[in-house]
C-alpha cells in the first residue's frame, strides 16, 4: 500500500474503534492514514459475538458477592479462567477493578458509560448506510436464556430497572415462547430476556472492512505500518511504514489490547488489563434466529455467515501466551444441552484480547503530555459496539468542535 510522506492524522490500529475514527474524521475532510500491520476487522473486532449492543448500559462489574469471588478464585464455572503467571501483573489492576465496582462507585460510572452507549446505534446506522452494510445486520434484539426460574426472575428485576432508569426495552418469554421463537433448541428453557433494542451482525470483521473501504473511498489512506514505531517529531508524530517513514502533526491510538505497550515508554502507567477470548463456528446443526447468551453459564451462541459462534466469557493471561481453551470446552459442552451442534468448523478455536480498564470506561481524549497525542481505547466487551460513537467523539476533540457527549469521564487525566 502506497502512502504520502505526510498527513493531517495518524490513527493506529483498524478494528473497529481505530476504523471507524479514521472514517469520522475523513468525512469531515480530514487528510487521514490508518496504520495497522493487518488488514481492517481482523484482529478483536473480528472475534466478538457480533453484536451492537444498546442494552449494555452499565458496564461488567466486578463480582462482589464472595460466592462469585470464590467461583472465579477456584475456576469453578465457564464465564472466567486465569493463568497464575498473569497475576503477579493483573492483580493490583484487578484490585481497583473490584474497588470500582463498589455500589456508590459504579453508579456514577455506569451513568457515564451508558452516556455513550445511548449512540451506538444512530452512529452505526450512519456509518452502515453509507458505507452499503444494511445487509450485514439483524435488528431484531437478542435473548439472555435461561435454566432456572430463580435465575430468571432475578434477571427480569434488573431489566425493569434498566427499563425505568434508562429507557431500554425487552420482553420477558416463558419456555413455550422460547421454543417457538428458537424451534432449533434441544431442550425447554425456563424462559428468555429478549433484549428488543440491539443489533446483531453476521460478520463482524466484515463491517469492519465496509467501513474501511468507505474510508478509502473518501480518500483516507491504508497502510501497512508499525504501530510500535510511533515517535515524537518537532511538528507532530511519525511511523514507519511498509512504504516509508509517514509524519502528522496528530495521531491517535486506537491499538485496543496494544495500546499499554505503545503508551508505557512515554511515561502512561495507566491501570489497562487483557481479557482474553475465544470463539468457534459450528455450520449444519438446526442453527438459530438470533444470538442468545446462557445466563447461568456465561457462553454466547450467535449465528454467523461462518456458522453459529460459540464465544466465551473472560480468560485473563497475557498477551501472546499459550491457547488454553478449557473454557471454551466447557462452554461447547453446556452449548450441546441446549443445540445440536455439529463438528467445528475450525481445527483450532480463535483468540483474541479485550482492553479493558479499571474503571470499566474507554479512555477517550488527548495525552496529558504529548501534544498532538490521542488516546481512544480501553472498551472492554463494547469496542465493537462503541466503535462509531467513540470515533465521532475523537473527531470532535480533535477538530476542537463542541463534543457531542461530555468527554470529562474519558479522559486519560482520570488516572494521572
Amino acid at each position: 500500500m502506497n502512502a504520502r510522506t505526510s498527513t493531517d492524522v495518524l490513527v493506529l490500529g483498524a478494528g473497529m474503534v481505530g476504523t471507524c475514527t479514521a472514517l469520522q474524521l475523513a468525512r469531515r475532510g480530514h487528510a487521514v492514514a490508518l496504520v495497522d500491520r493487518r488488514a481492517p476487522g481482523r484482529e478483536t473486532s473480528y472475534g466478538n459475538a457480533g453484536i451492537i449492543q444498546r442494552e449494555a448500559v452499565e458496564p461488567y462489574a466486578f463480582p462482589r458477592e464472595w460466592q462469585a469471588v470464590f467461583d472465579v478464585a477456584f475456576k469453578r464455572g465457564i464465564d472466567v479462567n486465569y493463568h497464575l503467571s498473569a497475576l503477579p501483573e493483573v492483580l493490583p489492576r484487578l484490585a481497583r477493578y473490584w474497588h470500582a465496582s463498589a455500589p456508590d462507585r459504579y453508579a456514577p460510572i455506569a451513568q457515564a458509560y451508558s452516556r455513550l452507549i445511548a449512540h451506538c446505534l444512530t452512529e452505526h446506522e450512519a456509518l452502515m448506510a453509507e458505507s452499503g452494510a444494511s445487509d450485514l445486520v439483524r435488528k431484531e434484539g437478542y435473548r439472555f436464556v435461561f435454566r432456572t426460574p430463580a435465575a430468571m426472575e432475578e434477571a427480569a428485576t434488573r431489566a425493569a430497572r434498566l427499563a425505568a432508569d434508562y429507557g431500554v426495552r425487552h420482553a420477558l418469554e416463558d419456555g413455550d415462547a422460547l421454543s417457538r421463537a428458537e424451534p432449533g433448541l434441544r431442550r425447554r428453557m425456563a424462559g428468555a430476556l429478549h433484549w428488543l433494542d440491539p443489533w446483531s451482525v453476521s460478520d463482524p470483521g466484515a463491517l469492519v472492512a465496509r467501513y474501511a473501504e468507505r474510508f478509502q473511498a473518501l480518500g483516507g489512506q491504508l497502510v501497512e505500518g508499525d504501530a510500535a514505531t510511533l515517535q515524537a517529531t518537532g511538528s507532530g508524530w511519525q511511523v514507519r511504514t511498509a512504504a516509508g517513514p509517514l509524519a502528522a502533526r496528530h495521531a491517535v491510538v486506537a491499538l485496543g489490547p496494544w495500546a499499554d505497550a505503545l503508551i508505557t515508554p512515554l511515561g502512561y502507567r495507566l491501570p489497562l488489563f487483557v481479557k482474553r477470548g475465544y470463539h468457534r463456528h459450528y455450520r449444519g446443526g438446526p442453527g438459530l434466529r438470533l444470538p442468545m447468551l446462557d445466563a447461568e453459564r456465561g457462553l454466547v451462541l450467535a449465528p454467523m455467515a461462518q456458522g453459529v459462534r460459540l464465544t466465551t466469557g473472560a480468560e485473563f493471561a497475557r498477551i501472546g501466551a499459550p491457547a488454553t481453551p478449557v473454557q471454551l470446552t466447557k462452554a461447547e459442552a453446556a452449548a450441546r444441552e441446549m443445540l445440536d451442534l455439529p463438528d467445528p468448523v475450525e481445527a483450532e478455536p480463535w483468540i483474541g484480547n479485550r482492553p479493558c480498564t479499571a474503571d470499566m470506561k474507554p479512555v477517550i481524549g488527548p495525552a496529558p503530555n504529548h501534544p498532538g497525542l490521542w488516546f481512544n481505547f480501553g472498551h472492554a466487551h463494547q469496542g465493537f459496539t462503541l466503535g462509531p460513537a467513540s470515533g465521532r467523539l475523537m473527531a470532535d476533540l480533535i477538530e476542537g468542535a463542541t463534543p457531542f457527549v461530555d468527554p470529562s469521564p474519558y479522559l486519560a487525566s482520570r488516572f494521572l
